[in-house]
């Protein structure tokens, strides 16, 4: 399979699987991620995720091959692809807990939207962050266009899809495109050691976090406050509000139930 999930203590492990194509986005590609995305969701135990890849690409986007192939009918082709695509990227930042993603080598195209459709974007040093889209006369998909605004600003964003120069890990880092930057080689280690602290929190109050900043741009202050109200007295009748208060007051480790 393209595309492999496993769910162990809490954590699911999303690994795209393609590593002698650069994990190029094709239509088993498509498939896999949108199976994994929809196990994901309906298993009550996860309660963090990582979306990672084999080799040495995290993805290099579309399988140009695959757009060749298509012919005349690329529009259609195309079409089919970024939209049940886009809707496994929605799916994956919609997830009511933390998504942490671990990106080396060549992120590209709609790779990016991949990658920064997670809350935490772990890279390792060897990651190169590269437009490419218009080199070959097409446009931002998989969300790439938005997700890409929103960490590093329209200017920005229009310098990486306008010139396709690749970005290194820390250019990244230095942008806000990445979270932190790490060897590769402890780049996995340090994907599963954030995933198991925040599967370990609270992670209803985490999914209700997640939900209040990711819709903050598009609500006015009032309606974020009337939101916000909500979602605290919504948490705060849970066990994990009465854990955490109780731990802080102890002065211990609470230990919280989840979601």
């Amino acid at each position: 399979m393209p595309v492999s999930c496993e769910v162990r203590e809490g954590v699911a492990r999303i690994v795209l699987d393609r590593p002698e194509q650069g994990n190029a986005l094709d239509v088993g590609m498509k498939d896999g991620l949108k199976a994994a995305v929809a196990r994901v969701r309906s298993d009550a135990a996860v309660r963090a995720v990582i979306l990672a890849a084999a080799g040495k690409a995290f993805c290099v986007g579309g399988d140009i091959a695959g757009m060749k192939e298509a012919g005349a009918e690329l529009p259609a082709w195309i079409g089919a692809m970024a939209g049940e695509l886009g809707e496994a990227v929605r799916g994956l930042a919609a997830l009511p807990v933390p998504v942490v993603s671990a990106v080396q080598g060549a992120v590209a195209g709609g790779g990016i939207g991949l990658a920064l459709c997670a809350d935490l974007v772990l890279a390792g040093e060897s990651m190169r962050l590269r437009g490419g889209y218009t080199a070959i006369g097409l446009t931002p998909d998989l969300g790439a266009s938005w997700l890409l605004t929103r960490r590093a600003g329209a200017a920005r964003s229009k310098e990486i899809f306008f010139q396709n120069r690749a970005l290194t890990a820390r250019e990244c880092l230095d942008l806000g495109i990445v979270d932190a930057v790490h060897p590769d080689a402890l780049l996995g280690a340090e994907a599963e050691a954030l995933a198991r602290r925040l599967a370990e929190g609270a992670t209803a109050a985490l999914g209700r976090a997640k939900a209040l900043v990711d819709g903050a741009c598009a609500r006015t202050l009032e309606e974020q406050l009337a939101l916000e109200r909500d979602a605290m007295v919504a948490s705060a009748g849970t066990g994990d509000a009465r854990e955490g208060i109780a731990a802080f007051l102890e002065k211990r480790s609470p230990r919280f139930g989840g979601r």
